[in-house]
């Protein structure tokens, strides 16, 4: 007996520790197993791996592993975390079985993809269950309702399709359920108003149609619900004010009809209330006064009508007031003053009249006030800015009067003040010492008087300064005016102002100098040249003298000058003939003389760009004869010396057609060369030559519009496109291909020449050798400053296209790898108009072709802007999000704002850097409208930039 026994013992004791080590190696198996199937690019789980020695008796050796968590006796798998790791790839499911203790399951923030499998549903003992921020997809699997235990779904921002899943309603203890921003379409499952114990519902973003169920109403335990952004049938069901313990809702950009139920009034626990942007009518109810806990209201982007509720009084916790955007009408009650918590009164673009409360700001800390475009009259409230918070005051397009409010003028939190186009008067109080971020301030269409303030040049993070059209104004620029470090917009057009321009010291960051219609006198100073990055000057109806200065010729990013109106002689600067960037250079009624230079890019401008000179000639005036030499006046010896060079010109001229022709003879016909103004000249003859002998221009590869590079003789460098072309297509193509030459600015690829003959055009561009945006060696993922401004370059080079440019030219093939960076990393469009041009080549074009000579948009370039500005929404899409988000304007229109910017605040590795984050939501926002599937409800680009910039239209 006793051998037996002692065999028994031995036998149980093996099979236990077989059992020991079966599970050691279920558990580490099934984890090897998941990670087998895993894309880890940054080896997170490095450490998932067997150990070399003994695992004690029991024990499991998973539990040292990183996102691994055992229970206290290190046997059980409880929970698993795999958040934030970079993983990818599709997950099978099956090793999950094995985990039947788990209680924690967490896999968001990174990149898993494919269906969500059914081996989930096997972890019959999760609480928790978070897949958010991946790319899951296809239809949400069925069964879901077996994970009993479960109180957390988080399956926020996937790719997930077809119909929310009703049996989740069967989970009694689910209190979070979030399956906002995927592609779940059709309605809301009635049944989503039997939870028990559903505390969170976030459904937005989604492409959820039809009815709001009226079950919804049921759900007593629902705190925070929202299921906005998508787009309903329909009104808001009146049950929605059975909810006792909602506390924030939102069904924001949902497409909602019909009057505001006053039963909303019931949810006394209420806090935050978002119905903006839908198309809801009829008044407010007067009954929200009942909602004593609100504290944020935006109702804005309606066609709601009527006045603001008297009884909105009551609303003591009331910090959100935003009604802006509607049909409303009415005065702004005076008790709207009294509420202690206001922050933020947004009612802009409605039809209210009479006064502001003139205790506004009295008795809260007012942060931004916007009552723009409104009826508005009277004064601006005393104390406004009585609490010191005040950082955005937009009062523009009303009938404010009188001076300015005495609580303004030493306003230190004020950032933004807008109060353009009113008939306010007097001087201007302001004491820029006193507004150390001020960064954009407009007064301009006013009655104000006494000059602008001297000591503006201590507003040091000004950006933006307006004070145009006060007739009255007077004085003179203050002396360190352009010493303003960042300050890029200067206008100060019909003011009254007199005296001289003062230096131009500093001036680096100013791109628009806007001072025309005052009375200006003396010579503009050469100290202009510091003005680097100056875009645009408008001088013109002044009393200014003196020579043109060489100066201004040489600045490298200026498109457009007006000097019309003054008293300026001598010559045009021969400079402005190898200007990159020059689009408009007026002179006109000066006392100009000599000859205008011959480059196209003058002819171009017209006759009114130089008439009112009697001593001025050339194209486009009268030829030059006689004394109106290309040098003026000024000596027979210059005469001399012109007539020379123009016969050595002819000569070389001559030479060189007859060197193309020996060269060419008996190819495509004879070759031709055009070369646009400001760049240095060369012929046909060396672009022939620029190719060695093995590789002529005939041989160059045969598909249409392919590029190669090639040296010319003059030791420039280029990028030649080859087009091919019928003789027949040839006029209406060469003349598109001159308003591409034509178009110049800092943010386009110049157009150097065109070489042609009847059946062949060489294209020769400027070459860019820092690659494009679609090139990964551009290091642009971690620095924010460096992709704003490659936005902003993009922005102005199209709108450029668009708006500058007449007729205007489409891009139309507006993408990554066709924005290309110079040496300074300054981006640059390449490709402009190349798909127009292509399209003139072919018979179905002839009749669209003519119509857009005429200067009309056709349908089809009509068309192509529209796109263009669709594509610039993907661009931007693409730059903020590192490239993750790639032909993405469609696929996000309908996910979340607030999402959308939170991840990319984490793409981007952003902090608490209140600026930055602010420029990133402006970029997004702009993205999301320029790629709105309706093409009329895009904002043009000029819109586009101006949001960009911060100089938002008159809607904001």
């Amino acid at each position: 007996m006793g051998i037996f026994h002692c065999l028994y013992s031995y036998l149980l004791a093996s099979s236990m520790f077989f059992i020991a080590v079966s599970a050691t190696d279920l558990y580490s198996e099934a984890l090897l197993s998941l990670k087998s199937e895993i894309i880890d690019e940054y080896d997170s789980l490095s450490d998932w791996s067997l150990p070399s020695g003994v695992i004690p008796s029991g024990k499991i050796s998973v539990c040292s592993w990183s996102g691994v968590t055992c229970d206290t006796n290190s046997t059980t798998v409880v929970a698993l975390d795999l958040s934030a790791k970079s993983l990818g790839g599709a997950i099978s499911g099956e090793q999950f079985r094995v985990f039947t203790k788990l209680v924690d399951l967490n896999l968001s923030y990174n990149s898993f993809s494919g269906q969500l499998r059914l081996g989930i549903f096997n972890l019959i003992n999760l609480r928790s269950l978070d897949i958010s921020r991946n790319n899951f997809s296809g239809q949400f699997p069925s069964g879901i309702s077996s994970l009993r235990n479960l109180v957390v779904l988080d399956a926020f921002s996937n790719s997930f399709s077809g119909s929310l899943p009703a049996d989740i309603s069967e989970l009694e203890k689910l209190k979070t359920l979030n399956f906002a921003g995927s592609y779940f379409k059709g309605p809301i499952p009635p049944e989503y108003g039997s939870f028990k114990s559903l505390e969170f519902l976030h459904l937005a973003g989604n492409f959820l149609s039809g009815n709001i169920p009226p079950e919804l109403g049921k759900l007593k335990t629902v705190t925070h619900m929202e299921i906005g952004y998508n787009s309903y049938q329909g009104g808001i069901p009146w049950h929605l004010g059975n909810m006792s313990e909602l506390q924030y809702l939102d069904i924001a950009g949902a497409n909602l009809s019909g009057s505001i139920p006053k039963e909303l009034s019931n949810l006394t626990k209420l806090e935050s209330l978002f119905l903006f942007r839908n198309r809801l009518t009829g008044d407010i109810p007067w009954e929200f006064s009942r909602i004593s806990s609100l504290t944020s209201l935006d109702l804005s982007d309606n066609l709601i009508t009527g006045s603001i509720p008297e009884s909105f009084s009551e609303l003591k916790n009331l910090k959100l007031l935003s009604l802006m955007y509607n049909d409303m009408s009415g005065t702004v009650p005076e008790r709207i003053a009294e509420l202690p918590s206001l922050e933020t009164l947004l009612i802009w673009s409605n039809s209210f009249y009479g006064t502001l409360p003139q205790s506004l700001g009295r008795n809260s800390k007012l942060k931004w006030v916007d009552v723009s475009t409104n009826n508005f009259m009277g004064a601006i409230p005393p104390d406004i800015c009585a609490k010191g918070e005040l950082y955005k005051l937009i009062l523009f397009s009303n009938n404010f009067s009188g001076g300015l409010s005495p609580s303004l003028p030493s306003c230190s939190s004020l950032v933004r003040l807008r109060l353009e186009d009113n008939s306010f008067s007097g001087e201007i109080p302001l004491k820029f010492s006193h507004l150390p971020d001020i960064t954009y301030v407009d007064l301009s269409r006013n009655n104000f008087s006494g000059g602008i303030p001297t000591d503006l040049s201590q507003a040091i993070k000004l950006q933006y300064f307006n004070i145009s059209d006060n007739q009255e104004l007077g004085g003179t620029i203050p002396s360190k005016t352009w010493t303003l470090p960042i300050l890029q917009n200067f206008s100060a057009s019909s003011c009254g102002i007199s005296g001289n321009l003062p230096p131009f010291q500093g001036c680096d960051s100013f791109i628009v100098i806007e001072l025309t219609m005052n009375r200006l006198s003396g010579e503009v100073p050469v100290s202009i040249s510091n003005c680097h990055s100056l875009n645009n000057i408008a001088l013109a109806n002044n009393n200014l003298s003196g020579h043109i200065p060489d100066e201004l010729a040489s600045l490298p990013a200026l498109t457009s000058i007006d000097l019309s109106h003054n008293s300026f002689t001598g010559p045009i600067p021969t400079k402005f003939s190898h200007s990159s960037s020059l689009q408009l250079l007026n002179v006109s009624f000066n006392d100009i003389s000599g000859s205008i230079p011959p480059e196209n890019l003058f002819r171009t401008m017209g006759r009114s760009a130089f008439t009112g000179n009697p001593k001025l000639c050339g194209a486009p005036l009268q030829s030059c004869s006689g004394s109106m030499a290309l040098f003026g006046s000024k000596g027979t010896g210059k005469l001399i010396w012109a007539v020379l060079l123009s016969v050595g010109v002819v000569i070389f001229t001559a030479l060189s057609i007859l060197a193309v022709l020996y060269l060419r003879r008996g190819s495509k016909g004879q070759w031709k060369m055009v070369a646009y103004s400001g760049l240095p000249q060369f012929t046909a003859n060396d672009v022939l030559r620029s190719f060695s002998s093995a590789e002529s221009m005939d041989a160059v590869p045969s598909v249409p519009s392919s590029v190669c590079k090639a040296v010319l003789p003059t030791g420039i460098t280029v990028s030649v496109k080859r087009i091919e072309w019928e003789a027949k297509r040839m006029k209406n193509m060469l003349e598109f291909i001159n308003r591409i030459g034509n178009a110049r600015h800092k943010n386009l690829t110049r157009l150097l020449g065109v070489c042609y003959n009847k059946h062949l055009a060489y294209l020769l561009y400027d070459y860019l050798p820092n690659g494009s945006l679609a090139d990964e060696r551009i290091g642009i993922r971690k620095d924010w400053g460096t992709k704003y401004r490659i936005v902003i370059g993009i922005a102005r080079g199209l709108c450029f296209l668009h708006h500058d440019c007449s007729p205007a030219i489409p891009h139309g093939d507006l993408r990554s790898s066709n924005i290309v960076f110079d040496e300074t990393m300054e981006p640059h469009l390449a490709e402009f108009g190349i798909k127009y041009l292509l399209e003139l080549n072919k018979d179905s074009f002839s009749t669209k072709a003519s119509k857009s000579e005429t200067g009309e948009f056709s349908g089809s370039v009509e068309e192509e802007l529209y796109m263009d500005i669709y594509s610039f929404g993907e661009i931007l899409l693409e730059i903020l999000s590192n490239r993750r988000w790639t032909n993405a304007g469609a696929s996000i229109q309908n996910k979340p704002m607030e999402v959308l910017f939170t991840e990319l605040l984490k793409e981007n590795e952003i902090g608490s850097n209140s600026s930055i984050q602010a420029e990133i939501k402006l970029v997004l926002e702009v993205a999301l409208l320029c790629t709105r599937s309706t093409r009329t409800q895009r904002p043009s680009m000029e819109e586009a930039l101006k949001l960009l910039s911060g100089l938002k239209p008159q809607r904001k």
